[in-house]
C-alpha cells in the first residue's frame, strides 16, 4: 500500500531469452505534501541480463536518481515496492550478513549477484534516508505495478548497456533444463561439459553451468551449477572430481580435458 507521507518507488525488472536481455521499470510516487504527479523513467535495457539482476538494478537506479534529486531534503522516508521475492527476502540478509561475511553464505558458497547487492547497499547508505523494501503482488490490480511492468518490458526491447562481468555461453547438448542440485556431490570422478562460465569478481571464483556426459553416471545429461577457482573453457569437456558438499558444489580436481565431447555423450 502506498504511504502518502513517504516517497514511494515502484520498480520492476524483466528478462527475455534468445538473445538474453533485460530491462528495468521505475516510477516515483511523491508524498502528498509535495503535490507532484507521478514520475516515470524511460531507461535502456541490458544485454545478457537475468530477471533477478534486473530486479536489483531497478532498485539501484531508483535510489541513484533519488540521491541526485534536489528535492531529496523534502523526503523523510523511502519505500521501494517490488514484486521480486528475491529482493525482498534477501535485502536485510545482504546488509547484515553477506556484506560482513565477504559475500559468502553460511555454507561458504558465493552469494550470486554480489556486485549488484553491494551497489544496492551503497546507494541505500548514500541517500541518508530510511529505506524500506516492501513486496507487492506482481500483475495485480495495483496501477503503479502495472506501469513499471510495462516500462521494464519496453526497456528490455532496447538493450544498449551491459552489466559488469561477462557470461560466456555455448549451446548445451542435453535436452534437460538446468536444475540446481540435480547432481549430488559424492566426491565422484565424472566427465562434464562446460556450458557457461562467469567470473565472480568479488569472491574470485568461477561459476560454471555444466552437463554430465558420463554415460554410466546416474546423473547423465543432468545440467547443474558448479564452482572452481581455475579457468575452464566453455564448450569443452573435462574429467574431474567433485567435492562432497552439495551446499557448495565444487570441482576439487581436474584430471584432463576431453577432446571434442560429442552430443551423444561420447568422446572423440
Amino acid at each position: 500500500m502506498t504511504d502518502v507521507n513517504a516517497l514511494n518507488i515502484y520498480t520492476d525488472g524483466s528478462s527475455y531469452s534468445k538473445p538474453r536481455r533485460g530491462g528495468i521499470g521505475i516510477r516515483f510516487v511523491f508524498p502528498e505534501s509535495m503535490n507532484k504527479e507521478e514520475l516515470d523513467f524511460d531507461l535502456d535495457g541490458y544485454k545478457g541480463a537475468t530477471n533477478n539482476q534486473m530486479e536489483l538494478k531497478a532498485c539501484i537506479e531508483a535510489l541513484r536518481k533519488v540521491s541526485n534529486s534536489s528535492e531529496l531534503h523534502q523526503v523523510s522516508r523511502i519505500i521501494i515496492h517490488t514484486d521480486s521475492l528475491y529482493v525482498v527476502d534477501n535485502f536485510k540478509r545482504a546488509i547484515y550478513n553477506w556484506s560482513k561475511n565477504k559475500w559468502e553464505k553460511s555454507t561458504g558458497a558465493p552469494v550470486l549477484n554480489a556486485d549488484l547487492w553491494k551497489e544496492l547497499i551503497k546507494n541505500v547508505r548514500t541517500v541518508r534516508k530510511r529505506v524500506e523494501i516492501e513486496w507487492v503482488k506482481g500483475h495485480s490490480a495495483n496501477e503503479h505495478n502495472k506501469i513499471v511492468d510495462k516500462l521494464a518490458k519496453a526497456s528490455a526491447k532496447n538493450p544498449t548497456k551491459r552489466l559488469t562481468g561477462l557470461v560466456d555461453v555455448r549451446r548445451k547438448h542435453s535436452n534437460k533444463s538446468v536444475k540446481i542440485g540435480s547432481v549430488n556431490m559424492r566426491g565422484q570422478k565424472i566427465s562434464i561439459r562446460i556450458i557457461t562460465s562467469e567470473y565472480l569478481r568479488i569472491q574470485q571464483t568461477w561459476k560454471y553451468k555444466y552437463e554430465v556426459i558420463s554415460r554410466k553416471s546416474i546423473f547423465y545429461k543432468n545440467v547443474d551449477i558448479i564452482y572452481y577457482k581455475e579457468v575452464l573453457r566453455v564448450g569443452h569437456g573435462y574429467l574431474v572430481r567433485f567435492n562432497k558438499n552439495s551446499n557448495y558444489p565444487q570441482i576439487s580436481k581436474v584430471f584432463r580435458e576431453i577432446e571434442k565431447p560429442q552430443p551423444n555423450g561420447g568422446e572423440k
